[in-house]
């Protein structure tokens, strides 16, 4: 059964050894952000904040609730042990086969209604995460609702939020995102208010949907249904046209009026830097906050990996570029995108069919989103793991010529969030690609092509199987 709540989520999690309880009390002022950040860097379990500085008893936080693959195996109730590549062959199973969403009358959701002159987004324990962040963040691992006003196309995104006041935030709709697509192109195109809604505390798999590169026009309710095996239940919204989360812990609509804007940020960023400036930005007018009794608050600490970002990305972002080569035909045999690396880099294994194949790797991987915010590419025979990361750098430092086999690609449309690129590129919102041919060249003869010297390529069988099945009576306690 899938997780009905985010509630149930922890306890699972806490029965796993993924979730460290701590009752002490601590600041929302940086205090929790630097725990949550530390246990990212270490990979450590999830905290789990019970008293939060000048905020009531029941007033908690959650940090990091997806920045280990064991805690997301968990959210997909799959083995606390699986492995990337049976993560990711799960969600790339799960998600072709999605399942709508289910419209309830009431949810634990209502349990609070505050509206008008009483909505205060103080009330919740926004962290200030990081040391120079530009205000305190509420909405960092959630859910924002939107829907185009012509199809009824209904989005749900992940975009952050930095509380202005009382009844109002900011936050980035980039007009790449499909949030900034609806409300550039329509909503402030026409000078109409764009209403939305935010879902914080969501179960696992919601959020983590709301991270994930779903195309336009499809909605992520019906994915997140798919993912879960089970409708995901939506309540109406109070004072908006839109469906939220039945169990979210934290609800709040409002709208967005055309041409309001504010200065948001900075803020520490997915690629592990705090690299975009404060500007002026859209601002969410808050209408109605609702809550359940005891509200949990959801956070992500973006920053140096591993957090909630590389492992959400490194597994959808993945999933989606592994499609892309499929359905161009070429002859994949692995994928990964190593979480240190921000979702900068990818890995594809392939089983060379004839010389310079690598070229279509690189331009397939580039040609849709999200490979368009991925800058660089390794490409290796199908002989290395792509997960396997002393494999690849090994691959990487023996087998890429430097000149021949490193293909710098000009002018390429760029995220903008890496810091290495210079202010002009910026503004042109263009860069520079690069891919590495990890392969051993097609038209070199066999006998030029040198035996790898590892235990898997080097000994015969019957070696290799005495060897594993001794292992632990010659003394060794690890595999």
């Amino acid at each position: 059964m899938a997780f009905k709540d985010l509630r149930e989520f922890i306890a699972k999690c806490e029965e796993s050894g993924e979730v460290q309880v701590i009752h002490q009390e601590v600041d929302w002022n940086l205090e929790a952000g630097a725990i949550t950040r530390r246990c990212c860097e270490l990979s450590a379990p999830a905290p789990f904040f019970q008293k939060i500085k000048d905020y009531p008893a029941g007033y908690r936080i959650f940090g990091a609730p997806l920045a280990t693959f064991r805690r997301l195996a968990i959210a997909m109730e799959l083995d606390p042990e699986a492995s990337y590549q049976e993560i990711l062959a799960e969600y790339d199973r799960r998600r072709k086969n999605p399942i709508k969403p289910r419209v309830v009358a009431d949810g634990p959701c209502k349990e609070n209604i505050h509206k008008g002159d009483d909505v205060d987004l103080y009330e919740f324990p926004a962290p200030m995460i990081h040391g120079g962040d530009g205000g305190r963040y509420l909405s960092t691992w959630h859910v924002i609702v939107t829907k185009d006003p012509d199809t009824g196309w209904v989005n749900w995104g992940m975009y952050r939020q930095m509380i202005h006041d009382k009844t109002s935030m900011g936050g980035l709709l980039y007009p790449g995102q499909h949030i900034g697509m609806i409300h550039r192109r329509k909503y402030e195109a026409r000078n109409q208010v764009m209403p939305f809604a935010v879902a914080i505390g969501t179960e696992p798999i919601t959020s983590f949907v709301g991270a994930a590169p779903v195309g336009e026009d499809v909605n992520e309710a019906d994915i997140a249904g798919g993912l879960r095996g089970e409708p995901v239940e939506l309540v109406r919204c109070e004072t908006v046209d839109l469906d939220v989360p039945a169990t979210a812990e934290i609800v709040i609509e409002g709208e967005v009026h055309p041409g309001e804007r504010k200065m948001e940020g900075p803020f520490g960023e997915y690629v592990g830097y705090r690299a975009m400036p404060s500007l002026p930005r859209p601002v969410y007018r808050v209408k109605c906050v609702t809550h359940r009794h005891n509200p949990i608050l959801t956070m992500s600490n973006m920053g140096m990996p591993v957090d909630d970002a590389d492992v959400v990305q490194g597994i959808t972002w993945a999933s989606a570029v592994l499609q892309t080569l499929r359905d161009c035909e070429l002859p994949v045999t692995g994928i990964y995108m190593p979480p240190e690396c921000c979702s900068s880099l990818i890995v594809v294994s392939i089983k060379t069919p004839y010389a310079y194949v690598a070229s279509q790797i690189a331009a397939a991987v580039w040609s849709k989103r999200p490979g368009n915010f991925i800058p660089k590419v390794i490409i290796v025979d199908d002989d290395v793991d792509p997960t396997n990361k002393r494999e690849v750098m090994h691959a990487w430092a023996t087998k890429c010529h430097p000149v021949r086999g490193t293909t710098v690609i000009p002018r390429a449309v760029i995220a903008s969030g890496i810091p290495y690129y210079s202010p002009e590129e910026l503004a042109d919102n263009a860069g520079t690609n690069v891919y590495y041919d990890c392969t051993w060249p097609k038209r070199w003869p066999k006998e030029h092509i040198p035996q790898r010297s590892s235990f898997n390529d080097i000994y015969p069988e019957e070696i290799k199987a005495r060897v594993l099945e001794n292992w632990a009576n010659y003394g060794f306690t690890r595999p």
